[in-house]
This record gives structure tokens, sequence and C-alpha cells, in this order.
């Protein structure tokens, strides 16, 4: 039967009453589950503190401005501008399905009404305007037709079609529409899961009629196709409507959106990620995990156990996360793939996700011990506390600082990721295995559920005690010993207790008003990069150390800190305090400070650091000292500069574009993008021989475009060269004409085609120094 305004709505009405987890039969069994979100309740911590931040900014948001493009495409009217950043670009839509999201969980977290009441508007809107739009169809994405930008619409109709234009980011000349159709599926099931709004399934399942009857009339190889492009967590929202509904025409969709390339080589535990794009390809894994809970298919299982263990033993940093420029290297190939773009945060945001459901399968708390340091040195290093802003990357260069989002002027993805990553930090403390209550994470909160009523009262992870009065008693108590923790410490009521059982430490015979103490020493431990054994990091129980270089969001112009020693397992200075230490008469250029990374929010640090033998530090310093000098000399060399990207920058150089040029302003060094059309800015000169010196992005390779000066050709450039450096620098030899007498002149880039050149820098520069 053809899907109809009225006939599926209303069904999508009635099934809002089946309950969300009315999971069928025929699933894999489960080890573990979490105890819901809305039975606990944070208490005074740095995770209460990031929730209430969080807080703060989702209230500050208007939903109508996010809906604007929703209304705008269904011909309704609009209730608000839209938000700059990616929100005024193809992709602006994703940001208020992540809102979405953010509101419901945080609403299961604290149950604080008017985070539901925020969520259920924004579903009625999307109800609304799926009725205008007569299909099912609710979407905020627009692309180009015809030198006209138009609602997204048309991309899924042309797939209608089987008119298909597939590439990494792009369908049918549409960023990741796809991508974008996903996050706000995802929201609709989550305000029905997590806030208990029944029209959100009913939203969900007409998102899922319009998009499914397109995919059921394309063949496999025409699905296949389209999945080439970012398309998000399809399979896990089309699994997840098969779990709220048992209709099979939603599962089999789920397995058809299976993509072959990527899962195939896994189910085979071969790793060929390398060169792919990280976030892309971890929610279709989650989704992977979804289905063999739903199917029992160990296939499933195995694609999803083989992707975990080679992402988190052969592609991440020290910090938990993975990925440099948003890409997977070539395995245990990390040491010179750090820099600016590092620790995308959605990957870990994804990464964790995706090990709640391999831990519940097993109970294995191995799952944990990764849990817990990406969520306490990545993700929780996201968020600045105090304005509740979020970072796109964790740069882990040595000397850089982070970059947070403004409210309304980036929305990139990580902002969208971590609206939810700080919406939820209780989810994962308490399981349900068998008839024992499981703590993985010693985070202050409190459970209050019928099995179980337990508060627990801790500073950790800046704190090495963990308290636990007992309410209501579980028949067993199980605590997670993590496995940086070789000698913990468990008391009951002042006695010494408890039975070790693996990784767990197992208390029966619990009663009301017992008091449970938890000693868990915190040593300082080394660990190296897999391929280079002389760069190292330091930890001090769960949390990555990392120098203070002070202040800053750039680069630090020193040279960046060096070990000098011959120990293999370099030993810190205490500092006064845990997690507080110094690199001593080791370190160099001088004495630094380490500390917590994930709180050094406004800092420019160093978490990795090159270790030298005392013999041979005579030598190698003069190589590393030359770094400084290099950096100076340029500076000396330079007449003018402007930082492409940066708003204060590109007014001071009278920048203007033909509307085509996207700023990249995610990371440290922001860029400019050369795609079809120009952008232009000044640049000063001075008396005597100039050059131009151009930093692009380092991957780019095999471009088109042209460079001119005061309207004079200076170069078609084409970038041919070394594919792995992280910058390439040209150097173009400015003509005496194109400056003599002059005290700025104009430069312009421009291509007749797209090409997504990154643009770092520009300067102006003398041929020698003078």
């Amino acid at each position: 039967m053809g899907w109809t305004r009225r006939g599926a709505l209303g069904a999508g009405i009635a099934l809002g009453a089946v309950p969300p987890f009315a999971l069928p039969a025929a699933g894999a069994p489960s080890a573990a589950t979490p105890f819901p979100l809305s039975q606990v309740r944070l208490r005074p911590s740095i995770f209460l503190t990031s929730v209430q931040a969080n807080q703060r900014y989702l209230l500050s948001l208007d939903a109508n401005r996010l809906l604007h493009n929703f209304h705008a495409g269904a011909g309704l009217p609009t209730k608000g501008e839209v938000y700059g950043g990616w929100e005024s670009r193809g992709i602006a839509g994703h940001s208020l399905g992540h809102y979405l999201s953010a509101l419901s969980l945080i609403y299961a977290q604290t149950g604080d009404q008017q985070f539901r009441d925020r969520a259920a508007y924004i579903v009625a809107e999307l109800k609304a305007i799926q009725r205008k739009q007569g299909d099912g169809y609710a979407g905020g994405t627009t692309v180009e037709r015809d030198g006209k930008t138009v609602d997204g619409k048309v991309v899924y109709e042309e797939l209608r079609k089987r008119e298909i234009r597939s590439t990494g980011f792009s369908l049918n000349e549409g960023w990741v529409p796809l991508y974008t159709y996903h996050k706000v599926m995802a929201g609709v099931l989550d305000a029905h899961r997590h806030a208990g709004l029944a029209e959100g399934l009913a939203v969900a399942i007409g998102l899922g009629t319009y998009l499914g009857t397109i995919l059921e009339g394309l063949s496999d190889v025409q699905v296949q196709d389209i999945l080439r492009t970012e398309h998000g967590g399809l399979t896990e929202s089309y699994a997840e409507l098969y779990t709220r509904t048992g209709n099979r025409r939603w599962l089999t969709l789920a397995e058809r959106l299976r993509h072959h390339a990527i899962v195939d080589p896994l189910r085979d535990a071969r790793d060929d990620l390398a060169g792919h794009h990280a976030n892309t390809q971890i929610p279709k894994i989650v989704g992977e995990a979804r289905l063999h809970e739903l199917t029992g298919d160990t296939d499933h299982a195995r694609v999803a156990r083989s992707f975990w263990t080679i992402v988190t033993r052969d592609h991440s940093y020290v910090i938990g996360g993975n990925s440099d420029h948003e890409h997977f290297g070539e395995p245990r190939k990390l040491a010179q793939r750090l820099d600016q773009q590092t620790c995308e945060a959605c990957n870990s945001y994804n990464m964790l996700r995706l090990t709640r459901h391999l831990y519940g399968w097993t109970g294995d708390a191995r799952y944990f011990d990764f849990y817990e340091r990406a969520h306490l040195n990545h993700i929780m290093s996201q968020q600045h506390p105090d304005t509740g802003m979020f970072t796109y990357f964790t740069a882990l260069a040595p000397g850089m600082g982070r970059v947070h989002s403004s409210p309304t002027e980036d929305f990139w993805c990580c902002v969208g990721s971590g609206m939810e990553s700080h919406s939820k930090h209780g989810e994962s403390i308490y399981w349900k295995r068998g008839d024992a209550v499981a703590i993985n994470l010693y985070y202050a909160s409190t459970l209050d559920a019928p099995e179980a009523k337990l508060d627990i009262d801790t500073q950790f992870p800046l704190g090495d005690t963990v308290r636990i009065a007992v309410r209501t008693a579980p028949r067993t108590l199980a605590l997670r010993v993590p496995g940086w923790c070789t000698a913990p410490l468990l008391q009951v009521n002042g006695r010494t207790a408890g039975v070790r059982d693996g990784a767990y430490l197992l208390l029966t015979g619990l009663k009301a008003g017992d008091q449970i103490a938890l000693s868990l020493p915190m040593p300082v431990r080394v660990e190296a990069m897999p391929d280079d054994p002389r760069l190292v990091a330091f930890l001090s129980g769960p949390l990555v150390l990392a120098a203070d270089m002070g202040a800053g969001d750039g680069r630090s112009e020193g040279p960046d800190p060096a070990l000098v020693t011959d120990r293999a397992e370099p030993v810190l200075a205490a500092a006064g305090g845990l997690h507080r230490y110094r690199l001593g008469g080791q370190g160099k250029p001088g004495d630094l400070t380490l500390r917590p990374f994930f709180a050094q929010h406004d800092n420019r640090t160093a978490v990795y650091f090159r270790r030298f033998g005392t013999a041979e530090w005579p030598t190698a310093q003069l190589a590393w000292a030359r770094a400084s000098q290099e950096r100076a000399a340029l500076a000396a060399r330079t007449v003018d500069v402007i930082r492409l990207g940066e708003q204060q920058p590109e007014v001071d150089h009278a920048f203007a574009d033909s509307g085509n040029s996207a700023a990249v302003s995610h990371v440290a060094d922001r860029s400019r993008n050369v795609n079809i059309g120009y952008f232009e800015f000044d640049l000063a000169v001075a008396p005597g021989p100039l050059t131009l010196q151009v930093e692009y992005g380092g991957g780019q390779r095999n471009k088109d475009f042209r460079i001119s000066v005061d309207g004079t050709p200076l170069a078609r450039e084409q970038l041919t060269g070394d594919v792995t450096a992280a910058r390439n620098i040209r150097t173009y030899t400015l003509p005496p004409e194109t400056t003599r007498g002059k005290s700025k002149i104009r430069v312009r880039f421009d291509s007749d085609t797209w090409q997504g050149v990154e643009v770092y820098t520009v300067r102006t520069m003398r041929s020698e120094t003078i």
C-alpha cells in the first residue's frame, strides 16, 4: 500500500503507545544492560558542572532558528532566522537532530521539564512539516540547482528516479544529505525513548517511510553506490524502528543499508581503514552491533568486535581519540600524525556508543578501561565548563591550544555531538549483570532503581577514594577494578571486604545503611607511541597528563618540550597533590608542570614528549633548536600575513569573495577553501625583492586553480607532491612590476570548478632576511 499522510501518521500515533523496548524475541542474549538514565542523578562534580553548562547553552538556542529550513522547505512561514556556520550552508538541519537528542537526554538525566517541553515543541513542528509535505519528509538541507539555492528534497526525488551521483561527502551535489537525515531521525527516536514523546515515533515512522520507499525502488548496487557518501547511522535508525514497532520492513531496510565495502573486510578481521574518513565509518559499525542484538547473526558481531579492536589498538592516541585530519592512517603509525587536527570529537562520541554495545554482550571490563579513558580525557576535554562551548579537534601537537565554538556561528558536527555527550554523563555508571548491580564508572551520583538505591560520593577522577552509601541493597554489588589500578582496597563499615572476580570486586550480604569505601591508588605510568618508543606520554591513574605551556589557542612559538634521560620510562618529579608533576632537570629547554590534560581548556599543552639520551642530546639539541630559529626567521622576513578563516584578519585585509568560499573554522589555524569562483584580499608590500608564500593543506593534490596579483596572473597551481605532509608550503616570486611603488597588493585565488583546497596563511615576504 502506498504511503499516505493520513494512514502513516495515524499508524505512527497508534504505535507511539508501544513500549520503547518492545524488542523482538529473536535477538542475541545480553550479559549486561545499563540502568535507564532517568534513574541516575549526578552529584556535585566535574560531570554535573559539565551538564549544567550544557543546560545553559541548550536553553540559549532558539528551536525556531534551527527549524528555519524545515519550515521554508515545506512552504510554511518561518519563525526565526537561520543560524550561522554550518547551519547557513547545505548541511543545515543536522544540528536540530542533535539538539532534539540532547534535550531528551538532559530531561532524562535531570528531570527538568522545560527540556521535555522544548523537545515536544520540535516534534510537533516536525509533524506539522510532514503533514504539509504530504509524504513523511522533513529536512533542512539545501542544494544548488541552476545557480539557485533550493530545498534539499530535490536530491531524494532524483534518487527516486535512479539519478545517483555519489562521492565521499557529496550526494547529487548535496552536502551529506543522508547524514543530516539520520540526525533528525535519531533525534525523534531519542525524544520517544528518553522524553517519553509518543509523537517522536510517529515522526520517525514518517521519515523512515519516505526514505525507505525510495531505497526499496533501487537495486542493491544502486543502494551501495549511495552509501559511498557519508550517511551517518541510518542502519541503526532503521533497526530502532524495527525494535519499537516489530515491523520487519524496517529490519530489511537496515540490512540493505550495510555498506559492504567497509563491513566485509572487517568481518574477515582485515584492516582496510587507511585513507577512510573515520567518523563516516563508526556509525555504520554501531548499526552492525544493533543488528546483531536484533538478529543474533554472528557476522554482525564479528564486524563490530573487529572494528573496535582495530581502532582502539592500532589507530588511537593516548587520550582515547582517533584520526588525523578526520581520517584513519596506516595502522600503528601515529608518531608522524600529531598536529592540530587529531582526535575529532564526534569519533569518540560514537566509539563510546559502540563500546556500550560490546560491553553489554559480554560484561568484559576491558571495554570500560577504554570507555573511561576516552570519556575522561577526550570527551571531558571537548567542552569548556565555563562557556559550554565545544572543540572540533583535540590537538595533540606540542604547544597547541584548543579552539572552541561560538554560540551561534559554527554548528560543526562536533557541536552537535557535543550537545549530546554533555547531556548524559550518568548513562554508563550503573549496569545490571544478572542479579548483580555493577558500577563501572566512579562518578559522583545517585542510583534510584527498584534493584538498588546507592549514593556515590567522590572527587574521582581528581580524587582516589570512592564512598558508596547503601540505601537499598542489591543482592550483589560488583565494583570494577580499573586496569590501571594494581592495589585497590575495599572496606565495608571500616572492615576489609569483597571477593575478587576477574576485574570486579564482589560484595554480597549488604544491607541498608552500609558504608562502602573503595581506595583506587593512581600510579604514574609511561605510554609510548606504537611506532616510536621515544615519543612518550604520561598518565596518572585514569588521567593523561600534559605540560602547561601557558595561555593561548594557537601554537607556541618556542621549541617543543623534550626529555633528556637514559631511562626508557622517564620518571616525573612530584609537584604537590594528586595528578601534579614536573619534568624536573630532564625537561628541555626547561622544567614544566604537568597536570590533567582534560582540564587545561585555555592553555597550550604538550602531551607527547620526544626522549633523547644524554649522550646524543648535544648533537640533537642543534636540530631541536633549529625549528624555533626557523620560526623566528620567518617572522623577521614577513612583511604582512593574513590568516584566512579568521574574522578580524580578513576584515583587516579587506577580504571579499564570490559567495562560494567556505571558511574552515574548527582548528587552531583556520583556513579558506578554494571553490568555484574567487576570494581575494589585500596584503602589504615593502621595497625590495618579495615573494608570496602560501600554506596549503598537506593532503590536497591534483587541483587546478589560479593566483593573480592586481589582476595580473601570478601562477596556475595544481598542487602535486607528498600527500603525507601536514602542510604544503609554496613560494611564488613576485615580479618587481607587481609591487613597485605600492604599499599593498590585491591577491586573488579563483577556480572554474570546485576544488576544496584549504588555504591557511598567505604572506608577503622579503626574499632575504634583512
